[in-house]
């Protein structure tokens, strides 16, 4: 029986990085297979209700205004332009439909809406996301009561190289932000990004903040940089072997956070566009049962549907239909209290 910790050491989890390949994937598959249907994959889509114009210098991102990267700034969008794509999204079989808004925080005057799109989604049988930017507790507690089932606030990178990343907030503010999440009754979705320049003991950092929270993220999505023009790691990162992880090692981050944290849905994120069938499959064999689907993420492209649907039927893999396996156990757990 598989124990779930969050008295994980970082030692620990150097020592899971460290470990042969063949024997991480087996160990990531073992956990896997304990907690989740191996042959089932989370579909999940992402859209931008408010890109760009973001005040926040995030080194990544093409949203900031920091940023040289030609993306124009937009209002919100509206309440029943959002609930148009969110029924296209149900239709090409997405389970979760995610939002997010390009802000450092959303102001009181944005909530109504946001509010009345939680509600509007939710009642379409979609699970809701949203990501926002930082939350003060009394948000958290009215997406709460608009039936958010999920809050999305990665904390990008592990500690000690988050202020070469981002300077306009610091790590704390972070996890202050998924604190008023978790206290407001919302899943967590939290991940982050590799290939930003940093080491393996800084991917380290990375896991282990989020194996040790009180209670792990019901969501981890693992992204690999897209290096945009304009942006400080685009352009610093552009034509240099650090532009992109090796796909071993990113595989490796995936089957560490499946090990450290057994019941949490991983998701393979952005910059799989630019991998290969056989890194995605290597990809869901070490533990990632989560995709966003679509041609864009944000402001970044992605793999696409079609080709999201043949890579399915080449490796036997269908979309995931039940409800996710760490909330089916706060379920049950709800009942028997």
């Amino acid at each position: 029986m598989i124990q779930i910790r969050t008295d994980w050491t970082r030692e620990e989890i150097a020592g899971l990085f460290d470990l042969p390949f063949t024997e991480l994937l087996f160990r990531a598959a073992t956990v896997h297979r304990e907690f989740h249907p191996p042959e089932q994959v989370q579909l999940c889509t992402l859209l931008s209700i408010k890109t760009g114009g973001c005040p926040e210098d995030c080194g990544y991102c093409s949203q900031s205004v920091k940023a040289d990267s030609g993306v124009e700034a937009t209002k919100l969008m509206g309440v029943q332009s959002v609930l148009q794509r969110a029924a296209q999204a149900k239709d090409n079989g997405s389970q979760r439909f995610c939002m997010g808004a390009a802000w450092r925080n959303p102001k009181d005057r944005d909530m109504p809406a946001i509010v009345e799109i939680v509600k509007g989604v939710r009642a379409m049988g979609l699970e809701t996301c949203m990501t926002l930017g930082m939350l003060t507790p009394k948000q958290a507690e009215m997406l709460k009561e608009a039936g958010l089932d999920y809050y999305n606030h990665n904390v990008d990178t592990g500690p000690e190289y988050y202020e070469r990343v981002i300077s306009t907030r610091n790590y704390q503010d972070r996890l202050a932000t998924l604190q008023n999440v978790r206290d407001a009754g919302i899943n967590v979705c939290s991940g982050g990004i590799v290939g930003m320049g940093e080491t393996r003991e800084d991917r380290v950092g990375f896991v282990h903040t989020l194996a040790t929270l009180e209670r792990h993220p019901e969501s981890v999505p693992v992204n690999a940089l897209v290096p945009v023009k304009g942006t400080v790691l685009g352009d610093m990162l552009a034509d240099t072997p650090l532009a992109k992880i090796d796909d071993i090692e990113f595989v490796r981050t995936v089957a560490v956070a499946r090990v450290c944290m057994p019941m949490s849905m991983v998701r393979l994120s952005a910059g799989r566009e630019s991998m290969s069938e056989a890194t995605q499959a290597l990809c869901f064999m070490a533990g990632a049962n989560s995709i966003f689907t679509g041609d864009k993420l944000l402001t970044a492209p992605n793999a696409g549907d079609d080709s999201d649907a043949a890579l399915f039927t080449k490796l036997g893999l269908t979309a995931l239909k039940n409800q996710e396996p760490m909330r089916d156990r706060q379920a049950r757990d709800a009942i028997l209290a």
